[in-house]
């Protein structure tokens, strides 16, 4: 049996392993056993073979994480509902906080601004992990 052969078959084994468990990752494996494949079609050596299949496989598995991880930090605005809400603040704190009620729950605020500041009524303009950034209406 040739090298090409299986590195076809170790690709095909890694596909229907993703599809057993769910995970992309051995996916991405399986394009370095493809890269392999290719590799020993063109008469490559069992060396530059191992080589492409560790550098293409590795490569797709480290650029899949990264856009995973962008992609779970950006939160778009549009799924955050409370945007564009109202709230009142009754008084700020020294450290430039507020204590408001939203949604029956107290939250923690900041003002968006540089500006000193002051009790009133806000509209919520972003969420920032815990804490709503509030802008004077």
């Amino acid at each position: 049996m040739s090298n090409a052969t299986l590195w076809w078959l170790v690709g095909g084994l890694l596909v229907v392993a993703e599809l057993v468990s769910g995970t992309f990752y051995l996916l991405m494996l399986a394009l370095g056993a493809v890269a392999a494949a290719l590799a020993a079609h063109f008469g490559a050596n069992l060396t530059t073979q191992l080589a492409s299949a560790a550098l293409i496989g590795g490569l797709a598995v480290v650029l899949w994480r990264q856009s995973r991880l962008r992609r779970d930090n950006a939160e778009p605005s549009e799924l955050h509902l409370d945007i564009g809400e109202t709230v009142h603040v009754e008084a700020w704190e020294e450290q430039g906080t507020a204590q408001v009620k939203h949604r029956g729950a107290a939250w923690t605020a900041v003002g968006s601004s540089d500006q000193a500041p002051s009790p009133g009524l806000h509209r919520i303009q972003a969420i920032q992990g815990n804490r709503l950034v509030l802008e004077k209406i």
